[in-house]
């Protein structure tokens, strides 16, 4: 009996016709796992560092996520190569690591997410990663060098001047732009001239190495869309959490102003 094999790599495919999709995941419940994949997502990513979720929980999302043929990637609360080890022996088949601003915290992420002689990655073969110990060893490190996506987070003008170095980088597979942290961190707003061009130069030199940039766009699509056509390789739309409250407060506007007519 063949062991199942598991790739983050598949995500950013020659071979794909459309672009990668992704939500973010907050709620501790398989159940918005389970939408969002009926919806037709690619990707999710669960969110360890902006909602109330531990390692136990992310565990179980990760697995729903997997089982449902979406790519479950973790989106990790520090640059921490213990915390990394953990999500990845979890079975995330990639990582969204938070503010790296610099070249050599993205090397030190690059290195924690793979086997040596690549990186400082501990074997965990008898995790979830390796199939309970089923996966044969050399597929295992296999996978986790080649499969498991490292992307850093660009979250200020410091790291966006950093960008082609980090990109340089042999185990950085794609970097995401933080627009929100990136504009407070100026002082501005997302959609500010300076923002934005600093975005576009994020992205230039993403495409100059030959690999993959991405943004998130709130419950906004047309604007993913445009972004898109610029350029943007992946996307993130909403958030489960966001997604049920929008509706729900629709719903209940709905109500009342229906219940005001005559």
């Amino acid at each position: 009996m063949s062991t199942p094999r598991r790739t983050g790599a598949g995500l950013f495919s020659p071979d794909r016709t459309t672009t990668p999709l992704g939500t973010w995941l907050k709620i501790a419940s398989s159940e918005p796992v389970e939408i969002m994949a009926y919806a037709g997502f690619d990707f999710v990513v669960i969110d360890l560092e902006h909602a109330p979720l531990d390692l136990q929980i992310a565990y179980r999302l990760i697995n729903s996520a997997a089982a449902l043929g979406m790519t479950p990637l973790v989106r990790v609360p520090d640059m921490n190569a213990s915390t990394i080890q953990k999500v990845l022996d979890a079975g995330a088949m990639g990582l969204l690591v938070p503010h790296v601003d610099t070249v050599e915290q993205a090397a030190s992420v690059a290195r924690a997410c793979r086997f040596p002689p690549y990186g400082v990655r501990g074997a965990g073969g008898t995790s979830r990663a390796g199939a309970w110990g089923l996966l044969p060893n050399a597929d295992y490190l296999a996978l986790g060098n080649d499969d498991v996506l490292c992307i850093p987070q660009l979250e200020s003008a410091e790291a966006i001047k950093a960008a082609p170095e980090i990109l340089a980088l042999d185990s950085v597979d794609a970097v995401f732009v933080g627009a929100a942290d990136l504009s407070l961190s100026m002082g501005s707003t997302p959609g500010s001239p300076e923002v934005l061009a600093l975005i576009g130069s994020a992205r230039d030199a993403a495409h100059a190495a030959g690999k993959r940039f991405g943004l998130a766009f709130g419950g906004a699509p047309e604007q993913a869309v445009r972004a898109v056509r610029d350029g943007c390789d992946f996307v993130l739309l909403s958030n489960d959490t966001t997604m049920l409250a929008t509706a729900a407060r629709g719903l209940v506007a709905a109500f009342r102003e229906e219940s005001q007519r005559p």
